[in-house]
């Protein structure tokens, strides 16, 4: 595990375009959250450490926000060669254990992390409507071993933010995880 930040790309520009493969079923593309109040790509695996923290409460929040206009992807873009913990199957198993209700992507061929500038796990982009990008950052200041609580601040804040048509949150701090498992 290569302890990375995120890569804080300007807030303003427009997210890429996209279309994954979803584990539960069919394909998840960027244009049909066209009618949505925002988008949150967030890249995820199963096996980072940083993920397995937050997960529990990452889903609660994700499923609550989807169901007040949010559209929500989880992407992982990680090599399975090298980390078979983050195959598709294994994906979509945690996807059904855990209730997500929104789509779990798999990135095969990296792009997507590329074209988003994601470099850890796990990493967050939140756009508004016109899919600008308003936020990008940490999930809350928890990390394994040091004590603090999972609340998800960080990303209630911005997510909250955008529902009230308030402006981007003035101070964004980088996620922190593992970094994402490139091909060769």
């Amino acid at each position: 595990m290569v302890l990375t930040p995120s890569s804080m790309p300007d807030l303003g520009i427009t997210s890429p375009d996209f279309n994954l493969p979803n584990v539960l079923g069919g394909n998840t593309k960027l244009k049909d959250f066209d009618q949505s109040s925002g988008l949150l790509v967030a890249f995820i695996c199963n096996h980072c450490p940083y993920v397995v923290h937050i997960i529990d409460k990452l889903t609660t929040i994700l499923n609550q926000y989807q169901s007040k206009g949010i559209g929500v992807v989880c992407i992982s873009s990680n090599n399975v060669d090298t980390h078979p913990d983050d195959s598709p199957e294994k994906m979509a198993k945690l996807a059904k254990s855990k209730g997500f209700e929104f789509p779990y992507l798999f990135d095969e061929t990296q792009d997507i992390a590329k074209a988003y500038k994601a470099e850890c796990t796990p990493d967050f982009f939140l756009f508004d409507h016109t899919k600008k990008l308003v936020y990008r950052g940490q999930f809350d200041d928890s990390r394994p071993g040091n004590a603090k609580a999972v609340t998800g601040r960080d990303l209630i804040q911005a997510l909250e933010a955008l529902l009230n048509k308030e402006p981007p949150l003035p101070e964004q701090k980088p996620s922190i995880g593992c970094n994402i498992k490139w091909r060769g």
